[in-house]
């Protein structure tokens, strides 16, 4: 086995094990990585198919943890932001809005590890499932940075780590699914990308069980702090990226 496979093998645990813990991230840990020794043309659809049987796996280890109707809308919401997402792909001002976004996200993330009172819903809101969806839709779209939107709508709801973590891949399941599609028509699921994923799987699966462990581990407090922490981390990648 060369080094290359064993760096990429190396990135993809990690980035499945905080994929399985908390349910989102994984991608913003795995292509960036990824992209210094491989192409991106085989780095990001790797990525999205490792997605994929990440969430299948989960879906079938705590399908009865999933907030059905949540995703179920979040999912119809996020098709309908997607184009507006390739859109401003192709025409909008990259620097500025990853640099709006990254801002919105460290904020976010502050002030609900700051602040003792935050707003929360007591049952599915049709309005909030609209807005989180559809900006995970868009931001999808743009540039692959679906799941903070999710986290905010998880967060109002106030589901449990388990909840967080199944009703998550139960709209990225089909996201990825769809995404797979795209690549596939466009030639660039290519054998490169089937051969690396193959590899990989001795480290996928065994990182999405302890990924579940970790997970039944953290109480709610604890968990959501990680999850804000995860998105400042997000927000400064993504200003980052907006100045490079």
């Amino acid at each position: 086995m060369d080094l290359i496979t064993i760096y990429i093998l190396a990135i993809i645990f990690m980035a499945t094990l905080v994929r399985s813990t908390f349910g989102f991230g994984e991608s913003l840990i795995a292509v960036p990585l990824l992209i210094l020794l491989i192409p991106i043309e085989i780095a990001v659809p790797l990525s999205v198919l490792v997605s994929v049987t990440i969430a299948a796996v989960v879906i079938i280890q705590d399908r009865q943890q999933i907030h059905l109707n949540s995703a179920k809308w979040l999912i119809l919401f996020a098709v309908l932001g997607i184009p507006i997402g390739l859109l401003l792909l192709i025409y909008g001002n990259k620097g500025l809005v990853k640099s709006g976004l990254g801002i919105l996200l460290i904020a976010y993330g502050i002030y609900s590890m700051m602040s003792s009172r935050k707003f929360k819903l007591e049952s599915d809101n049709k309005l909030w499932l609209f807005i989180c969806g559809f900006l995970s839709g868009v931001f999808g779209g743009a540039y692959g940075v679906n799941g903070p939107p999710l986290v905010v709508y998880g967060n109002m709801r106030n589901w449990t780590a388990k909840h967080f973590r199944a009703t998550l891949q139960a709209y990225f399941l089909p996201a990825g699914i769809i995404g797979m599609c795209g690549y596939w028509y466009k030639g660039l699921w290519s054998t490169a990308v089937t051969h690396y994923f193959f590899i990989s799987l001795p480290v996928v699966i065994p990182a999405v069980f302890i990924g579940r462990y970790l997970n039944n581990q953290l109480n709610g407090d604890t968990f959501m702090n990680y999850v804000y922490l995860g998105l400042i981390a997000i927000g400064l990648l993504l200003l980052y990226q907006s100045l490079m």
